[in-house]
């Protein structure tokens, strides 16, 4: 059959996103046809697929699958991607927008004139047996759990945004090997049952972060919007940064803030084309 996609961008996290009011029935095949459409050489080329689907609970529904074919709870820049195609293909029409996903109910502003898209991420889970990881509050309100990866011990703050983190902070993450080891320990089930994000972290500033992720699923990407509040959470807790952070990611910067205890990120996204793909 023939599926009509658009494929999007979020600060270089790119997705295919599918009308899931025309096509529900492919949910059935979500982790199948992630792995297929998402390859870059015999495929679409993405880091996963967005389905846009009715809900009763909110003006829509967002399931997300990562390349590999494994569903995540939420994504910070696939929302946003959300948002956009959904706008453009009349599926809403709101300046506040509600999305159900697997993490919750998520609050969307939108500024269609400087395309700016203001997402309510919600409070920081930070309860490891919630995240889900093994390991203790031994922080007060938060866990640091040391891991020897390879060559070298890492201290990493863990935080989910609806889906779990790792964050931990280094000197220089422009030369910093992310493969080596955000590989590794996104894969230490034995830590975190569900697998991890793995975010490194660069502090320059109180109010400046730089960051790279290897995310859950999908390997290094351009950006994430979930690594990105976490990062900035993880910052906060451990008296890095002051409430209101840039992050610079490789595909350009997002702005976070934490205000009373919530987490809000603002940032844009982009069509990149439409097509039609044999399925």
């Amino acid at each position: 059959m023939e599926l009509n996609f658009t494929k999007m961008q979020a600060l270089g996290n790119d997705y295919i996103l599918i009308n899931g009011f025309e096509y529900q029935n492919l949910l059935n095949k979500a982790t199948e046809l992630a792995i297929k459409l998402s390859d870059r050489h015999f495929g679409i080329g993405g880091d996963g697929i967005i389905f846009a689907l009715p809900s009763r609970n909110a003006d829509l529904m967002m399931r997300i699958f990562n390349a590999d074919g494994s569903e995540a709870e939420m994504c910070g820049n696939g929302i946003r991607q959300l948002i956009v195609f959904a706008l453009e293909k009349g599926l809403v029409n709101k300046d506040k927008i509600t999305v159900e996903t697997l993490a919750g109910i998520k609050t969307i502003e939108v500024d269609k004139k400087k395309n700016i898209i203001k997402v309510d991420m919600g409070y920081p889970i930070l309860e490891p047996s919630k995240i889900p990881a093994i390991a203790e509050l031994n922080k007060g309100n938060f866990a640091i759990k040391s891991i020897e990866v390879e060559d070298r011990t890492f201290n990493f703050t863990l935080v989910s945004m609806g889906n779990p983190h790792a964050v931990t902070f280094v000197e220089n993450v422009s030369d910093f090997n992310v493969e080596k080891y955000g590989k590794v320990v996104e894969n230490m089930t034995s830590i975190f049952p569900k697998r991890t994000n793995v975010e490194f972290i660069e502090v320059v500033s109180r109010n400046l972060i730089k960051m790279r992720v290897w995310e859950r699923g999908s390997g290094e990407t351009f950006a994430c919007g979930t690594g990105a509040c976490a990062s900035v959470v993880a910052s906060i807790l451990n008296g890095y940064t002051d409430n209101k952070v840039t992050v610079k990611l490789l595909g350009g910067d997002l702005y976070i803030e934490l205000i009373d205890g919530k987490v809000y990120m603002t940032g844009d996204a982009h069509k990149v084309f439409d097509g039609v793909v044999i399925i």
